[in-house]
């Protein structure tokens, strides 16, 4: 088994927790994201236990690279949010296993035995409300530009780091806060981040 998870602290624990498993091994312990594919190319684990969020690659990401490349690779998601649209997204990505870091330390080594054994290991309420919040309704694009405008950037800012003109930011945040029900960017940013569709930057 390999272990991504970019906080130092949490990563060992969660090392630590699997280790003292007679039937986990182990193999490989990584902080980011796009270091998964190339190590798990060369170790060939069973079973991937991916953070969500991670630098150089997210644990969707990942797990979409995964699939494609080194399908008997299941992956296993690890979340610290409880975020409806995070769980549609790992569904689409081929997702074996997404289990909250909140969870009892049991959970974790039971989730990742039965995703080793080709099993789904999904919260009910979470997949619940995963279908009543639906699907992303922000393009990649709106996401992008929301997403910058939650770390406070202006108009002029975005379109700068995006190569967009300001008129055309503005009418792509228009469109994203109409899409998510949002009375103004605000509002839209925080409903977009409860709903799990705006990752953090």
């Amino acid at each position: 088994m390999l272990v991504a998870e970019d906080q130092d602290m949490i990563r060992g624990a969660l090392v630590a927790l699997l280790g003292l498993e007679p039937d986990v091994d182990v193999v490989a312990e990584l902080r980011r994201g796009d270091d998964v594919l190339p190590v798990a190319r060369e170790l060939g684990p069973d079973v991937a236990v991916l953070d969500i969020d991670m630098p150089g690659a997210d644990g969707l990401m990942v797990a979409r690279s995964l699939h494609d490349e080194l399908p008997h690779v299941r992956t296993l998601i690890l979340t610290g949010l409880d975020q409806p649209g995070h769980m549609l997204e790992a569904l689409q990505s081929h997702v074996r296993g997404f289990v909250l870091k909140a969870a009892p330390a049991t959970t974790l080594a039971h989730a990742v035995r039965r995703v080793a054994a080709g099993e789904r290991v999904l919260d009910p309420d979470l997949v619940a409300a995963a279908l009543e919040t639906g699907a992303n309704p922000l393009t990649p694009r709106e996401t992008d530009v929301l997403g910058l405008a939650a770390t406070g950037l202006t108009t002029d800012e975005i379109g700068r780091q995006l190569y967009l003109s300001p008129t055309t930011v503005r009418n792509y945040l228009s469109n994203a806060i109409a899409k998510v029900g949002g009375r103004n960017r605000i509002d839209a940013i925080e409903t977009a981040r409860r709903a799990g569709w705006l990752r953090s930057r």
